[in-house]
């Protein structure tokens, strides 16, 4: 017994290195959440300004948002683009958020969305599996959700991953 408590310290040392190990190699992103719908149909939903079966059958970017969220609000110069400059067809569901201050949030800031629906108790956001906002969804002609970015977009990340893959399902 004494020669297994002399190995345990030992045996949780190589354990946790190799965890370590593999959590910290190059290629993983530690910001990079899985998601169990991906290649799967998006969620039937249907909010007051937005169904799901109004997104089928045309190459999409879902944004879930919210007023009160800042990183939304930092990402939101970059949204703006996205609709306006690359003509990427973006929606958005507000997640959590009162009419009031999405309308205020949007005067504002500008409204970059072709519609948007309002998930005004988070239960669309739930079979999302949203985990915060803001999310974004790539979402195919079939209604499939081919991608998800979790937090706010970035212009390098717009650049290398979302604008080639929405390129990319678009031309097929």
């Amino acid at each position: 017994m004494r020669r297994w408590l002399a190995v345990l310290p030992v045996a949780a040392f190589i354990l946790l290195a190799g965890y370590f190990g593999y959590a910290l190699r190059p290629d993983h992103d530690p910001h990079e959440l899985p998601s169990a719908l991906l290649d799967r149909e998006m969620p039937a939903f249907a909010l007051p300004g937005l169904t799901a079966a109004n997104l089928k059958g045309q190459v999409m970017l879902v944004n879930i948002f919210a007023s009160w969220c800042a990183p939304c609000r930092v990402e939101h110069p970059l949204l703006m683009r996205l609709a306006k400059d690359e003509k990427a067809p973006l929606y958005g569901i507000a997640y959590k958020d009162k009419d009031a201050d999405n309308a205020r949030f949007l005067a504002e800031l500008g409204n970059p969305f072709i519609g948007i629906g309002y998930d005004r108790d988070g239960r669309v956001g739930i079979d999302f599996g949203v985990y915060g906002v803001p999310e974004t969804y790539l979402i195919d002609r079939d209604g499939r959700i081919r991608q998800r970015w979790v937090g706010p977009l970035t212009p390098a990340r717009v650049t290398r991953e979302v604008l080639p893959l929405l390129r990319q399902l678009q031309a097929k």
